[in-house]
């Protein structure tokens, strides 16, 4: 149904709170077909919140957005579908080694997307931002 709706319904994206209601919604079905989906959500939250230089804010489409000195490492949805930014080489070598899979609309951009849908997700889903973390720090240490 997400896929579905962010697919054909996108134009809509720029009501103003139509994305929050329409996650927030998400995030209601999503814990009724799997009631664990809020405290996985929960665990990444509260491990990644612990970074040096990690905040935390509302995404612009929903969902829960973690930022890195003030640029986007990613963000989760109520859905409990994460979206995280990479350079393309790296996004290209976590679709092909099936670690995440392309951006759920973007697909030619450098996001990825991943499911956290099971406990051992938690995990997954971390080190994917971990990474994204690690990556933008070498970044901001080079400059």
């Amino acid at each position: 149904m997400f896929d579905f709706v962010v697919k054909y319904f996108s134009p809509l994206k720029h009501i103003p709170l139509l994305p929050q209601v329409f996650d927030s919604i998400a995030g209601l079905i999503t814990a009724i077909a799997n009631k664990n989906i809020p405290g996985y959500i929960d665990d990444i939250e509260n491990k990644v919140s612990l970074w040096e230089g990690v905040t935390l804010s509302q995404h612009k489409y929903g969902g829960l957005q973690f930022n890195y000195l003030n640029s986007e490492l990613g963000h989760i949805h109520s859905n409990g579908l994460l979206d995280v930014h990479f350079p393309m080489k790296i996004r290209n070598e976590l679709v092909e080694n099936g670690t995440a899979r392309p951006h759920h609309v973007f697909k030619g951009s450098s996001w990825v997307s991943f499911y956290v849908c099971a406990t051992n997700d938690v995990s997954k889903a971390i080190e994917l931002l971990k990474r994204a973390y690690v990556l933008k720090g070498q970044v901001k240490n080079s400059a």
